[in-house]
Parts: structure tokens; sequence; C-alpha cells
């Protein structure tokens, strides 16, 4: 009988790094690898997710300042017009002037509109303008607003009448630059 131990040409510590070479070490870096790309990922979404958050906050914010508004329309109107994009809302200030007797009422807003979104005749035959903003109640039309409408108005268009149409709050400066002769705010 034979009592000698049978030793392998490798011994365990060389297998052991055999494997840990070959399989371990690569699974390792893969990971290491990856995870630097996965964090890069998670990094840009943690910063995505604060930018919305600040955002929110501060439309939250402006919201809770400017409280309840008198000044403006019934709830039902405003309703109606916030659902309207920029061009509809254009379309729907061209059917009111229609509907109070105005004649050779165009909509014209867009690119190249020269800083007029509708134009027309009043019923008494005044070359009417108006400059159309449908913008959100927490924002105001500015006096180089209304400074560009006016200069536009008279001097590119030749208006009688210009209207400045917005579904937001005038600023004071804006409201004193309305007062001129012949430009109205609505």
């Amino acid at each position: 009988m034979d009592n000698s131990v049978h030793t392998d040409t490798t011994s365990l510590d060389d297998r052991i790094t055999h494997f840990l070479g070959k399989t371990v070490v690569p699974m390792f870096n893969a990971l290491i690898e990856t995870s630097g790309e996965h964090r890069k990922e998670l990094i840009a979404l943690r910063a995505g997710v604060q930018r919305i958050e600040r955002r929110l906050h501060q439309h939250h914010t402006r919201q809770r300042l400017e409280g309840v508004r008198d000044d403006r329309p019934t709830v039902g109107v405003v309703a109606a017009m916030d659902t309207m994009n920029g061009r509809t809302f254009e379309h729907h200030i061209a059917k009111l002037l229609r509907r109070d007797g105005c004649t050779n009422v165009t909509v014209q807003g867009g690119h190249g509109d020269r800083g007029i979104d509708v134009s027309g005749l009043t019923a008494g035959g005044r070359r009417l303008v108006v400059q159309c903003k449908r913008f959100a109640p927490y924002l105001n039309i500015t006096s180089p607003d209304m400074q560009k409408f006016v200069g536009a108005a008279k001097v590119l268009h030749t208006a009688e009448v210009a209207l400045f149409v917005a579904t937001c709050p005038f600023t004071a400066e804006a409201l004193s630059i309305a007062g001129s002769p012949g430009v109205g705010t609505a």
C-alpha cells in the first residue's frame, strides 16, 4: 500500500492566485468601470431632480405671494384663455374685435409680424393694431414691452389706435406709457 501523498505540481496558493487573476480581478475591474459610468449618470439625474425641485419651489412661492387676484376676469374666462396657445389667443382676440364691429381684422402674429399680432379697422374706420401676450399671471408687462409696442404701432404700422392685450398685469411704468393718446391696455 502506498502511503505517499500525491502532490500536484501546482500549489494551492498558485491556483488561488491564478483564479483571482483570471476571474475575480477582471470582474472587480469591470464593476469599477461601470460604477463610474453609473455614478456619473446618477449625479446628472440628481442635478436634474434638484433643478426641477427649485423650479417647483419658485413656482409655489410665486403663487403664494400672488394670492387671490381680484383684477382678473372670472375663473371660467381665465381658465379658457389659459388653455389657449399664443396663436389661438390671437385668433380669439381677433374674433372679439369682429364681434365689437371692427372690420378687415387680420391675425399677423408670428415671425416677421413687426411687433403686431392683429390689425384691422375700428367700427369708426381708424387703423387698429393689437399686441397679444398670453403670459402666466405672476409675470408682468413691463415698460420696455410697452415702449417696443408703441414704437412698432406708431412708426412701423402708422396705427391710430394701439391695443395691448395681456393675461397678466401691467407694471405702473407700462400703464403710464399706455396712457399715451391712442394706446390702450386690456
